[in-house]
């Protein structure tokens, strides 16, 4: 089981290393993996679901269509964020490896916050260099297991 949470961790580090056009092309490529994950783990997804829109219109990546955990269908959105940003450089040199992908999912989380409290939101942050958040790193972790109990 633990090989199957491995492997999942590894596709999708390998996946963002070769996909190196630009931060739009692993954002999708990304979000394509996590709902295709969602699907081999038996879990059926929606693609940017038009109920959920904020108040700009804009909208989470995916929705799980049934329960996820507490009886709440997951959603999610996936942000691919550069260390070079303007952003981020104060962020970045002030701290470790990862520190600006956790940065990128607080601020992802608070643009969610009015997000109905039927759904659990997760970020899933990754900087260009591959360091994923910690509850995005969770998250897979559990989707892997999820796929290994198939």
């Amino acid at each position: 089981m633990c090989h199957q949470r491995w492997a999942l961790h590894v596709v999708i580090k390998r996946k963002l290393f070769y996909i190196y056009f630009n931060n739009k092309a692993k954002h999708h490529a990304l979000n394509d993996l996590v709902a295709r994950a969602m699907v081999s783990a038996g879990i059926p997804v929606s693609k940017e679901p038009q109920c959920l829109s904020r108040s700009n219109g804009k909208r989470p990546d995916g929705l799980s269509l049934i329960p996820w955990r507490a009886g709440k269908p997951f959603t999610w959105d996936v942000t691919v964020v550069c260390l070079l940003a303007d952003s981020y450089v104060a962020a970045a040199a002030a701290r470790e490896a990862g520190s600006v992908s956790e940065l990128a999912a607080d601020r992802k989380s608070t643009k969610y916050t009015n997000l109905d409290t039927r759904y659990t939101f997760k970020p899933v942050a990754v900087e260009t260099l591959c360091p994923i958040n910690d509850s995005a790193r969770y998250f897979l972790s559990n989707l892997g297991h999820k796929i290994s109990l198939q």
